[in-house]
């Protein structure tokens, strides 16, 4: 409460709350926002928000509420949450947020880390041959050193090196290739850009250093080169030491926050519950410099 400027989302979102319409008030825009803060933080299901807003004093005080307010319902929030996403507005909140990262200076623009992680959908895997599977956008994907398959989506990101802040955020189905929404991760300000070798193209490679940004994209074998050569082996790991932090973003995302499982059906609300996972991880961060 004592970093983050409210007032700013305030504004952004003060057009959602129907005050001319019959029956009670509806509930302030920030109580509903800082819910859904609460709700990424904790990994929590609309329903299990619900509880905990009636249960804990700490979560009652952080939204706004007094100890003898009702706190929203369920059905509330998720209507809440619809709005959000039919209005395109979550895009907007996180870059307010980066607004005021940016003004605090946390954001320390010394590199950008690109990565991708896999999400299951709880909808369920349909059965081979179905036509209207229950999450058409979707996607199969292997999961990287384990056996079987993943049913879901990707959450692709792009971490400020050093500060560990997550700068941008996109969702795709899981059967997406990791280089394919790249381009987007990369806001341009950045003085080197780090991922693995799934990003690397001759193409990407050459647009970043023509714009003055260092292109530290590990090298891949291919059919000409089945072994890399001792020079690029080496150059190779030590891109992989750098961008190895990126790592403690997923697993910040994945067992503190416990993102584990897009509870929603849709590629657009994936994507507006992995916006929502960073920004609750972006105060997080912040909370963490700053004590």
């Amino acid at each position: 409460n004592g970093l983050v400027k409210w007032y700013r989302f305030e504004k952004l979102l003060g057009h959602l709350r129907d005050e001319a319409g019959t029956g009670r008030p509806g509930y302030p825009v920030l109580v509903l926002f800082r819910a859904l803060v609460l709700q990424s933080l904790y990994g929590l299901s609309d329903r299990e928000l619900e509880e905990a807003l009636k249960d804990r004093l700490s979560f009652k005080r952080f939204v706004g509420l007094s100890f003898e307010e009702a706190a929203p319902d369920h059905t509330v929030l998720n209507r809440f949450r619809n709005r959000l996403v039919e209005d395109k507005l979550l895009e907007k909140l996180f870059a307010k947020l980066d607004r005021q990262l940016e003004n605090a200076g946390l954001i320390l623009k010394r590199g950008t880390m690109l990565d991708a992680t896999l999400i299951a959908t709880g909808a369920a895997s349909p059965p081979r041959g179905e036509e209207k599977p229950a999450d058409p956008d979707a996607g199969f994907a292997k999961r990287s050193g384990k056996p079987g398959f993943t049913y879901g989506y990707k959450a692709h990101v792009g971490v400020d090196e050093g500060s560990g802040i997550i700068r941008a955020v996109i969702a795709t189905p899981a059967n997406v290739n990791d280089t394919t929404p790249a381009d987007a991760l990369i806001r341009g300000d950045e003085r080197a850009v780090w991922a693995d070798a799934a990003y690397h193209t001759h193409r990407r490679e050459a647009a970043l250093k023509a714009r003055g940004v260092k292109a530290r994209l590990m090298r891949r074998r291919n059919k000409r080169h089945p072994d890399l050569p001792p020079r690029l082996k080496r150059y190779n790991r030590m891109i992989a030491k750098r961008r190895a932090a990126v790592e403690t973003t997923f697993a910040t995302l994945k067992c503190r926050m416990k993102l584990t499982c897009i509870r929603y059906i849709g590629l657009a609300k994936a994507q507006a519950q992995v916006t929502m996972a960073a920004i609750a991880f972006n105060m997080r961060r912040w909370a963490a410099i700053a004590a």
